[in-house]
């Protein structure tokens, strides 16, 4: 069986109460009140009772907080996984949707998201998933756009004939109606 790990001699009992009475984090103070336990004589099964874990997780709550003091209880976010592409891919792909396509090259007539993976393939010899090349799209700063849908059979001269014929509501009503309508 181990030693009990001691806890640091420059807070007390009453400091950490201080400390989770001011705390917006609620984990933090859950922590901080449980250790404040210990300062007070308690056992370290009353520490675990009182923040509603284990004995484990209180020794660990115990050497978080004599390395990095009352902020080591904060929950910190988690690293994630790496990035597959390095700054200079990264570089490499924003130059290339800011320039677009070549056709003859590229053999398509604009980017998708698709067509990018396998850019970035041929490329760096590196396999990613659409929705990670829309997510470093995203962080390089550019939005998807798409075109407003066009129906393959539409007439823009009958379109622009029917505007002129029908000109908007609003136009319809003189100032004498629009009173009487209220």
């Amino acid at each position: 069986m181990g030693w009990a790990l001691s806890l640091r001699q420059d807070f007390d009992g009453a400091t950490l109460c201080l400390l989770a009475r001011q705390t917006k984090d609620a984990n933090q103070a859950r922590r901080l009140l449980a250790l404040a336990s210990i300062y007070d004589g308690g056992s370290r099964s009353d520490a675990a009772r009182l923040g509603s874990v284990t004995v484990q997780i209180v020794r660990d709550w115990v050497e978080r907080f004599n390395t990095r003091g009352p902020d080591g209880l904060i929950n910190g976010k988690a690293p994630g996984g790496q990035s597959k592409l390095s700054d200079t891919q990264r570089q490499a792909l924003a130059k290339i949707v800011e320039r677009g396509p070549i056709p003859a090259i590229h053999g398509v007539v604009r980017w998708r998201r698709k067509d990018l993976v396998q850019w970035i393939f041929e490329e760096f010899r590196i396999s990613m998933d659409e929705t990670t090349v829309g997510r470093e799209l995203k962080a390089l700063g550019f939005a998807k756009l798409s075109a407003r849908p066009r129906h393959y059979a539409q007439n823009e001269m009958e379109a622009d004939a029917f505007k002129k014929a029908s000109p908007p509501l609003w136009r319809k009503f003189t100032a004498a109606s629009r009173r009487a309508l209220q």
